[in-house]
């Protein structure tokens, strides 16, 4: 089921997305060789709660850290451990930050220390592909309006699109209906209404699209083992457009 937000959740929506904001701008500052993807994590956790919020992905299904830390190859639910990040690494932040009982879910995919050519576009182009996708959103359009976008941006700049990891809607869970593909046909799909809550994500590669679970029963790579860049923003869907509450603006 589908849950349109009353206003005072969407306020402390609001609020959540915010915290979110911070977290990943305060994280930002700490990818650098010689951390461990560890360090991160355990910074992430005491900065979001310094700032009165919780981990949103501590504990959440069983996974372990405080929030994801996906290097290189790894797309997504990368688990931070005494992993040394070297200069020319990709890093993504996925960050939870639970505020009052609701969620807010983003995440961006920084470079460490200098990267090359290849990895500058992937990560370029990804944050891009999040922003055609965003552009879609205000109630009555087809929430496969947005999947179509992001493909068709992605398979232009030749990136692979991932299909087996998708968005969701966000509240009170983390991870609430609907689903938001990052591939599908334009006109097709539930239609937005004022007041839903949907993360919005592409997961673009330098390579196939193809991905496996590593033995940690978590942490996602990609087949071929080329780099993988993820962003996302938890977004509002507005009568005219949209409000990306997870953005810098509260």
């Amino acid at each position: 089921m589908i849950i349109i937000k009353t206003d005072s959740e969407i306020e402390l929506m609001r609020k959540a997305g915010h915290l979110n904001y911070l977290t990943r701008e305060y994280l930002k500052t700490l990818v650098k060789p010689g951390v461990t993807t560890k360090e991160i994590d355990t910074k992430a956790g005491e900065y979001i709660k310094s700032i009165g919020g919780e981990p949103g992905f501590l504990n959440y299904g069983g996974f372990p850290g405080n929030i994801c830390i996906s290097v290189n190859e790894e797309v997504v639910h990368g688990i931070g451990d005494e992993r040394i990040l070297k200069d020319g690494d990709i890093v993504s932040l996925d960050v939870g930050v639970k505020f009052n009982g609701y969620h807010s879910d983003a995440a961006v995919t920084v470079a460490c220390g200098k990267i090359n050519k290849e990895k500058e576009y992937l990560l370029k182009h990804t944050e891009r592909a999040l922003f055609e996708g965003i552009k879609e959103v205000k109630a009555g359009a087809h929430l496969g309006n947005i999947s179509s976008k992001i493909e068709n941006y992605a398979k232009k700049h030749n990136l692979g699109v991932i299909r087996e990891l998708v968005g969701h809607g966000v509240g009170i869970d983390l991870h609430e209906e609907p689903d938001v593909p990052n591939y599908g046909n334009y006109g097709t799909g539930v239609i937005l209404k004022e007041n839903m809550v949907i993360a919005i994500e592409p997961m673009l590669t330098l390579g196939s699209r193809y991905i496996y679970e590593l033995s940690n029963n978590w942490t996602i790579v990609t087949r071929d083992k080329k780099p993988s860049a993820h962003f996302e923003h938890t977004v509002l869907v507005t009568k005219d457009g949209y409000e990306i509450l997870t953005g810098e603006n509260i």
